[in-house]
């Protein structure tokens, strides 16, 4: 894309200063985020079905983790057996979590960095990293029964047992957990009983598997992700590397009719942020990805129990230790460092647009 093509992007103008708690502001947030993960995810997607096979072991893909020729063989697998549906597995469900789950991050971290970075003495890594951190923890906590549903479609791979969006919610919804058998001392067994009795053994609790790892995985996994966007974004800023990072005449100065913004980086600075972004991101809370998956497809390995977070931690180091945590990162960063570099430029184009 040329410099003068690039300038030509307008920013939409209005008479009327627009506040960012309005309702058309977090609306034009929120649509510019969802469409910004959707994006992002359909671009990745084929690396998105590979790394959960991956990451959760599955019988008929576990011998081709580990190396970087497991990758291709895995996607030359799929296509083969099932063709380029196959590839796309589930990409039904993550489209129908990612537009809420991305919306609602990004309209987050806007409001939340609002209210904890004022002014610009206040635009601290640390603030950054804590805005990142709750805008993820407060998409996931809304969304994340769809994150569930998604990761199973993915981690099927008979073509014969190739199930629909609403048969793989019955059968998560349906799935029990297997009995404690009765201790012999009276105590334990009471204890035992009442164990049973308060923990649901099915239904939407299903749903909910993995959920803790996943929440505790966003502290540091959005939290990163922001903090480096952002600090790139400055970075490719300053005077000396201005004039070749940003588009001409795309800055907005304070003004009673408009709010501050930027100048919009060009498309290889925006995507190159976001890339960067990604795997900084990528990189701190990929253990906890993995602990999480491996609780997302209990129902469907081993003998159907819910598993803690330290017994899947334990089996995870017995069957290869600690590089079991790490099992899929390659892909992880082949997948990620694209998907946040469109998902942030897809972001940032979005607002532009859209005015704000």
């Amino acid at each position: 894309m040329s410099a003068k093509k690039e300038g030509s992007v307008a920013v939409a103008s209005g008479k009327k200063k627009m506040d960012k708690n309005s309702m058309e502001y977090l609306i034009k947030s929120g649509v510019a985020g969802g469409f910004a993960g959707c994006a992002a995810k359909t671009v990745v997607g084929p690396l998105d079905r590979v790394k959960i096979l991956f990451q959760t072991r599955n019988p008929q893909f576990a011998k081709y983790a580990g190396s970087w020729s497991g990758f291709p063989t895995a996607i030359r697998d799929i296509y083969v057996s099932t063709g380029v549906r196959g590839l796309f597995k589930g990409h039904s469900a993550t489209l129908l979590r990612i537009f809420p789950y991305a919306g609602i991050k990004f309209l987050a971290y806007e409001q939340i960095r609002g209210r904890i970075i004022k002014n610009k003495a206040q635009e601290t890594p640390g603030r950054r990293f804590i805005s990142g951190s709750l805008a993820g923890m407060m998409s996931v906590f809304l969304t994340y029964p769809l994150e569930v549903i998604r990761v199973r479609l993915a981690f099927e791979t008979k073509e014969e047992a190739r199930s629909s969006l609403v048969t793989i919610v019955r059968k998560i919804y349906s799935e029990q957990a297997p009995r404690i058998s009765q201790p012999k001392n009276s105590i334990t067994a009471t204890a035992t009983h009442v164990v049973e009795t308060v923990t649901p053994r099915s239904g939407l609790s299903n749903f909910f598997r993995g959920f803790t790892p996943t929440l505790l995985g966003m502290i540091p996994y959005a939290g990163a992700s922001f903090l480096a966007h952002d600090s790139m974004s400055d970075l490719m800023r300053i005077p000396i590397l201005a004039p070749y990072t940003t588009l001409p005449n795309t800055s907005r100065e304070e003004s009673s009719t408009s709010s501050h913004k930027p100048a919009q980086l060009r498309y290889w600075a925006e995507l190159t942020s976001g890339g960067i972004a990604g795997f900084f991101s990528q990189t701190v809370s990929y253990p906890l990805e993995v602990i999480r998956r491996r609780m997302q497809v209990g129902g469907v390995v081993g003998d159907g129990h819910r598993l803690s977070i330290p017994e899947v931690t334990r089996r995870i180091y017995m069957e290869r230790g600690y590089k079991g945590f790490f099992v899929g990162l390659t892909i992880g960063y082949v997948k990620v460092v694209p998907m946040a570099a469109v998902s942030f430029y897809a972001y940032e184009r979005g607002k532009y647009y859209l005015g704000i």
